[in-house]
């Protein structure tokens, strides 16, 4: 047995024998000091502080400290648990709890964080969470339906990279009686301004003289795309809502309101984006 599978069945045998004595002075004793360290850039995603590429340039442009010290270099490591991070003088705190959040978004609210010139955020609504969470991808101001917000870092971005083909639904409503040659095209691809969309899952659900109710999954994630791929074939999108985001369902959750994802939901997701990889 190789010195990782030794380190392995001593973590295992902690856990199992002495589950609640299973801190990190046991894992450190048990593991070393230095494998209870992790990148720098990776502490800071890790704490929603950002990206990690956009950590990175934190770290290079000397705005993030290490127990008072500035750090320039990329590759520096730390402990979360026993050194002191900043970023521009305000302390990282020591990694939460992770939390999973599903929002049904109404139309009128943005889909960040924060907002530089004040208009409403998809975190207005979740005021009543007193733990830190960030929306996942993005879902249009005018646009309506399922965000997922959570403070993992890690799976937040294995979840939005194309990488892990996470397919999204929306119910997309046009104006007009739509074709099947337009939604061949949709299916296939069309060409954008940021060029041709990937494959789509394209449905007809119901349609009139006055307008067209479709089921739309894409693996993508660009700005307006939906409305803009509708655009192409010459179709205008009255009313965007999203309905699923992988195995992740809005269901019947009201306007407005949000409620935390099961375990079964978020190995569900963990599931997804493992098969993507």
């Amino acid at each position: 047995m190789n010195s990782h599978n030794v380190k392995q069945s001593k973590i295992h045998l902690i856990l199992e024998k002495r589950p609640f004595a299973a801190n990190r002075f046991l894992l450190a004793t048990c593991l070393g000091e230095e494998a209870m360290k992790e990148r720098l850039q990776k502490v800071l995603a890790h704490a929603c502080i950002a990206s990690r590429r956009k950590s990175e340039a934190m770290i290079a442009a000397g705005r993030v400290t290490v127990n008072g010290n500035v750090i320039t270099e990329l590759g520096v490591r730390v402990d979360p648990d026993l050194d002191t991070v900043t970023v521009d003088g305000r302390p990282v705190g020591k990694p939460e709890g992770h939390v999973y959040v599903a929002l049904n978004k109404p139309e009128g609210y943005l889909t960040t964080a924060k907002d530089d010139r004040g208009r409403r955020t998809v975190l207005d609504l979740l005021r009543k969470l007193h733990v830190r969470v960030y929306p996942v991808g993005r879902l249009d101001y005018d646009s309506e339906g399922l965000v997922f917000l959570t403070n993992d870092g890690q799976l937040a971005h294995r979840v939005m990279h194309p990488r892990h083909q996470i397919r999204k639904d929306y119910l997309v409503e046009v104006k007009g009686a739509i074709g099947r040659e337009a939604v061949d095209s949709l299916r296939v691809g069309v060409e954008l301004e940021d060029g041709i969309t990937g494959r789509a899952f394209v449905e007809i659900l119901s349609q009139d003289n006055v307008s067209s109710l479709l089921k739309v999954g894409i693996y993508e994630g660009r700005n307006r795309q939906i409305r803009r791929m509708f655009q192409a074939v010459g179709f205008r999108v009255v009313r965007l809502r999203r309905v699923r985001i992988g195995p992740l369902k809005l269901g019947s959750l009201g306007v407005g309101r949000y409620r935390m994802l099961s375990p079964k939901e978020v190995a569900a997701l963990r599931q997804a984006v493992t098969r993507g990889s």
